[in-house]
């Protein structure tokens, strides 16, 4: 891995770690806030690719578990990975290399919905499925009545996505860090 990816994940966790400076909007139906978050698993995920956003938030994600208090609400360690968020955010490293590798495959042909379809698969519905699953048996509650309590999320979620491909396109138009040269192989 050349230096210049290493920098790009390392920034990419840092910029994470700063949307944490947004507070968390607690939501009164399910234990998990709302957090801005979201939005820079899916532009890593959206800009990097899928291997570099995969190990940016994989770092990000390995800081949080040694308490390093880069959530929202200036949370960290071990307990917030095995509490009702903990499914949330484990589903992050996933979420940003589902994200980048439909973005690489598709990224000569990419426009601003289809990336806002790629992001909102990724960074909403990936992200939901694994976090409402985990919470429902971590709270041993039905899966079904917990996934109805997470559709609070939807709507943010959507902003997030429609906001994370303006950037992206953009991103991608002016300085592409996925490289339209290359065969992707997986």
């Amino acid at each position: 891995m050349r230096v210049r990816d290493m920098m790009f994940m390392s920034l990419f966790a840092a910029i994470i770690g700063v949307l944490a400076i947004f507070p968390p909007i607690p939501v009164p139906v399910i234990p998990v806030p709302v957090v801005a978050q979201t939005l820079g698993i899916m532009l890593a995920g959206g800009i990097l690719g899928a291997k570099r956003a995969g190990l940016s938030v994989l770092l990000f994600v390995f800081l949080i578990a040694v308490g390093v208090p880069l959530l929202t609400g200036g949370r960290g360690g071990l307990g917030v990975l095995v509490g009702p968020t903990g499914g949330y955010i484990l589903s992050w490293p996933i979420a940003a290399w589902i994200i980048g590798y439909f973005t690489e495959k598709n990224i000569h042909s990419l426009t601003y919905w289809k990336l806002v379809l790629i992001t909102t698969f990724g960074g909403v519905i990936i992200v939901n499925i694994i976090g409402v699953t985990y919470l429902s048996i971590l709270s041993n509650l039905p899966w079904g009545p917990t996934a109805v309590s997470a559709l609070v999320f939807l709507p943010g979620d959507v902003l997030k996505a429609l906001i994370a491909s303006a950037v992206i396109i953009k991103i991608n138009q002016v300085y592409p860090l996925i490289d339209r040269g290359q065969r992707i192989t997986y």
